[in-house]
């Protein structure tokens, strides 16, 4: 099944905002991890005082809605400013269904920003911005499906 969800990106402050967020909506975090906690073989380098910041944060809010997070980084993000922080994450149910949607998003004055690829946290991943200047990241996510079969 194809979902929808919110990507937000903090300046620094994410586990500060996630811990906000937990208080308003409730659930559970189902993913934490910093920037510390990246693979040394990925191509990317952060800061010493970088690695602290969040990489990654999922809060698992029901069974149907997730809010994402991330604190930027300079290594992945140079041109951050409030305001734009934000993005679709859409889930796909295939590889090729992902392929599809970020060609599709990305067409008519568009940009892909990542191609998809596989990525050391196990997701087929992708990120472009559309002629409207919407972002976009675009997943499917292998783990899951190979537990699932």
């Amino acid at each position: 099944m194809l979902t929808l969800n919110s990507y937000l990106t903090f300046d620094g402050n994410c586990e500060e905002a996630f811990k906000f967020y937990q208080s308003v909506f409730g659930g559970e975090f189902t993913f934490f991890s910093r920037f510390s906690d990246m693979p040394p073989d990925t191509g990317f380098s952060v800061s010493e005082e970088e690695k602290d910041k969040i990489m990654h944060v999922t809060l698992s809010i029901n069974d149907k809605t997730m809010l994402f997070g991330s604190d930027t980084s300079q290594a992945f993000d140079k041109n951050f400013k409030s305001g734009n922080n934000f993005s679709l994450s859409i889930n796909t149910t295939s590889r090729e269904d992902a392929d599809k949607k970020l060609n599709a998003l990305a067409a008519s004055g568009g940009k892909v920003i990542m191609p998809m690829s596989e990525t050391f946290w196990n997701s087929y991943f992708g990120r472009c911005v559309d002629q409207y200047g919407i972002n976009w990241m675009i997943s499917y996510e292998m783990a899951l499906k190979e537990t699932e079969n």
